[in-house]
């Protein structure tokens, strides 16, 4: 891991070999960094931690992750990078499965409102959410080049945004905010 330090009194940045399935508590100028950009890591252990975090979640909120939908996550999570709907439908039947696409979209919908996964709309595609246990509104730093995202909690960035909606007489039905661009890895392999 590498560490630098930044703005505030809590802000440094990390770029970590694995995708935390636990939000981490690195902060970028008081911005909470959920999830960094991809690198080498153990996957086994990822997803089985994120399984894991699942299956709290689930069982404290009195929700059941039945098989499919467990099946589903682990297809979500499967590359660290956004999984398409269409996509995980061919994974399930490759796997034997013959689910009807209303039934792996409403297992998305499920892993969503459970807060087990985030809809990235510009991609119509979905990641795993990290830190489930912890309702939030994602950032996401969206790669062009490669897919990968990362994925950020700033509470301030969602307040400024409440504020200025407040002031237009806007409700907003979404407070998600996608910045597509091109990651370090990507750019230093340019």
């Amino acid at each position: 891991m590498r560490v630098g330090r930044g703005l505030g009194e809590s802000a440094a940045v990390a770029v970590l070999e694995c995708p935390p399935t636990v939000a981490t508590n690195l902060t970028i100028m008081g911005s909470r960094v959920i999830t960094p950009f991809r690198g080498k890591h153990n996957h086994r252990r990822c997803l089985d931690d994120a399984l894991k975090a699942a299956e709290q979640v689930c069982a404290a909120a009195g929700l059941r992750l039945t098989p499919l939908r467990r099946q589903v996550l682990e297809l979500v999570w499967h590359r660290h990078t956004p999984a398409r709907a269409y996509e995980i439908l061919e994974r399930l039947k490759e796997l034997g499965h013959r689910p009807a696409p209303p039934t792996a979209y409403r297992a998305l919908d499920f892993l969503e409102r459970a807060g087990l996964i985030h809809r990235i709309e510009s991609l119509n595609a979905f990641v795993g959410c990290a830190d489930p246990g912890a309702r939030h509104a994602g950032q996401f730093f969206i790669c062009e080049r490669c897919d990968a995202i990362a994925e950020i909690s700033d509470p301030s960035l969602i307040d400024a945004l409440q504020g200025h909606a407040e002031r237009l007489g806007f409700l907003p039905r979404t407070r998600t905010i996608e910045v597509r661009g091109v990651c370090a890895r990507c750019s230093a392999e340019a």
